[in-house]
């Protein structure tokens, strides 16, 4: 019903007014000038942020790339740079955890190599899920059918 109201009177207002001011020819070059000038700025800001987006993004000569993969109840890790090793990482139970953080600490740990660029890819199989570094402040999502990337140092 509003929106009944609403173009009704829009349709009147347009026909009873006829469009009394459509000659108004005056002011186009502050139009143009309001218009241009913030739109070049946003060019202008926006070219080297997504090459920065894109740099960031990029991974460099990393020394061991790790897979992993988020299951409804625990990771799987592949690494595939040397000898193809894959193992499965389950959650302790609460009487396994007794001064670890809750819910962060497993079974398997992933070992990697200390002053080196590590490269890891996640992906899940069911549901999202996310993969966590807390004290390096790393955090990836995983979600199914999608590869994510993040590359970090030890």
């Amino acid at each position: 019903i509003m929106i009944t109201i609403i173009v009704g009177y829009s349709l009147n207002y347009i026909m009873l007014i006829k469009f009394k001011n459509r000659n108004m020819l005056h002011g186009h070059l502050i139009e143009t000038i309001w218009t241009m000038i913030p739109a070049i700025t946003l060019i202008f800001i926006a070219l080297p942020s997504l090459r920065l987006l894109y740099m960031l993004d990029d991974s460099n000569d990393t020394l061991i790339t790790i897979k992993s993969i988020g299951r409804q109840w625990y990771w799987s890790y592949e690494y595939s740079d040397f000898i193809n090793i894959e193992f499965d990482a389950y959650m302790l139970t609460e009487e396994e955890q007794k001064n670890n953080f809750r819910l962060l600490d497993v079974d398997n740990r992933t070992l990697v190599p200390m002053n080196s660029e590590i490269r890891m890819l996640t992906s899940a199989s069911d549901v999202l899920h996310s993969w966590t570094i807390p004290s390096m402040g790393i955090k990836v999502d995983a979600t199914p059918g999608r590869l994510n990337q993040s590359t970090f140092s030890m």
